[in-house]
């Protein structure tokens, strides 16, 4: 049995904790969930989702069926905790906001691909001209300073620096 609460929090209830929470919603399949869904605003779907342990937070569904669908695959796998735990992933939150699943394994960078080579290229304490780059990848100038901008700075938090040496355009990964 799930039961859910005023504050959008869907907990996993043992048969010992079925009767200890007043004023929250309770059921057992998908259909009784899509029953109770059918008289809240679409917002408060979304927000259950966000709620959830271990899946990417959005902004809206698509409809109202959807996200029914979508909340009771994700909550299906949820095991019963003991006590009145909620199955939240507030307490799962890393630096980026984003929720972190408790199966997750850790990424293994891999050492193969154009991007680790770029990488390596950019610690060196010269650091590697945009030319360089280029002929490392085969990709054209925009795409070079796209790949650092988005992947090496602001998705792995990499520091860059830019300059001209000899009016040629150098990038190197600061320490």
């Amino acid at each position: 049995m799930f039961t859910i609460d005023t504050g959008n929090t869907i907990a996993v209830s043992t048969s010992a904790e079925r009767g200890s929470k007043s004023g929250a919603a309770r059921f057992t399949n998908e259909k009784q969930l899509a029953a109770l869904a059918a008289h809240w605003p679409s917002g408060r779907l979304v927000e259950i989702w966000n709620n959830l342990p271990g899946v990417r937070k959005i902004a809206k569904f698509t409809d109202r069926q959807t996200g029914v669908r979508r909340i009771w695959r994700a909550i299906a796998q949820l095991e019963p905790h003991v006590g009145t735990h909620a199955a939240t992933g507030a307490d799962k939150t890393s630096s980026r906001g984003k929720t972190a699943s408790p199966s997750e394994q850790p990424v293994v960078a891999r050492t193969d691909t154009k991007a680790a080579r770029v990488i390596t290229l950019l610690k060196q304490p010269a650091g590697a001209t945009l030319n360089a780059i280029m002929a490392l990848t085969g990709w054209q100038s925009h795409s070079v300073r796209g790949f650092i901008t988005a992947h090496v700075h602001q998705k792995m938090n990499y520091r860059v620096q830019s300059f001209k040496r000899g009016g040629e355009r150098v990038y190197r990964i600061r320490p």
